[in-house]
């Protein structure tokens, strides 16, 4: 490790799918400088003039830097093979996968057809899915390897306007702890990262300061942490934006034993009084917490 390279990443591999333009591309150029051999995945579009992989792969290049364009749809459920064969052949390895492919939209749900809904989800969600298939499996055998999944604040607590994006979102952060809790064993680390910068998705609605301080690039460093031997974080959420940085969790209250005479409605003042400070690594921990005091 050095002071260009705090991370020990110099030459790892990895695969960074929606890495064409904004938070994907600042990853593969940060990772990139820090001597990382980065598969640069983004899909094509028909009105490019120039691959924005290609693009992305130029620029890492001409800074003296290793990587490879691919042009697979993240949502394609090939998608994962195709990278993960692309990575052994051309680099001989895969050390980690950050999947940040994902779209949005901008309405309301009684006014969404379920066909667009389905679409959002058939992207963000199953197409991670797809992705990771291959590749957490190939990690698992190996007994090493680093996911980072782009998950969102609307994952975590929903937003007016998302729906099937904030369900999408949500569900990677359920698929990473089950892959965390699977992995945990076989020295495979599988996180999630809740990005806030000024992208196409987001730019319209932050002022000029905001977006100043808001860069994709600020969040970069966050996730080459995350995917360095460094880390031995697993199962976790960060939150990344300019120079802030935090954690989330699902917490839960102590909760109480209710007896028969006390309505739903004193139960819940009661509940509403406690506060959310516990915390479990699993459902099954939770579940053996909860049913303490119960007969067994």
């Amino acid at each position: 490790m050095t002071d260009h390279d705090p991370h020990g990443l110099a030459g790892k591999v990895m695969i960074i799918t929606g890495a064409g333009k904004g938070l994907g591309r600042a990853y593969a150029l940060y990772l990139a400088a820090l001597g990382v051999r980065v598969v640069v995945n983004n899909r094509s579009h028909a009105t490019d003039s120039v691959r924005s992989a290609d693009a992305v792969v130029a620029e890492i290049e001409a800074a003296g830097g290793q990587a490879i364009a691919d042009y697979s749809d993240a949502a394609e459920p090939d998608c994962g093979q195709r990278l993960l064969a692309l990575s052994l052949d051309h680099f001989g390895q895969l050390d980690a996968v950050i999947a940040n492919a994902g779209v949005s939209e901008a309405t309301s749900f009684h006014k969404q057809s379920l066909a667009e809904f389905r679409r959002i989800v058939d992207i963000n969600l199953m197409g991670t899915a797809h992705l990771l298939h291959p590749i957490f499996a190939h990690f698992y055998r190996e007994r090493r390897g680093a996911i980072i999944v782009s998950s969102s604040a609307a994952g975590l607590y929903g937003e007016h306007g998302l729906p099937a994006y904030s369900a999408s979102k949500a569900g990677l952060i359920g698929l990473c702890q089950a892959l965390a809790l699977e992995g945990s064993s076989h020295g495979v680390r599988v996180n999630t990262i809740a990005p806030f910068a000024a992208t196409a998705m987001t730019e319209q609605s932050l002022s000029p300061a905001l977006k100043e301080q808001l860069t994709s690039a600020a969040v970069a460093p966050a996730v080459a942490w995350l995917a360095s031997d460094q880390c031995s974080l697993n199962g976790e959420t960060l939150i990344a934006g300019g120079n802030r940085l935090s954690r989330a969790r699902p917490l839960m209250a102590a909760g109480l034993q209710r007896p028969q005479a006390m309505s739903m409605a004193e139960a819940w003042e009661t509940l509403a009084a406690q506060p959310l400070d516990r915390d479990f690594r699993s459902a099954i921990a939770l579940f053996r917490d909860f049913i303490k005091g119960m007969p067994q």
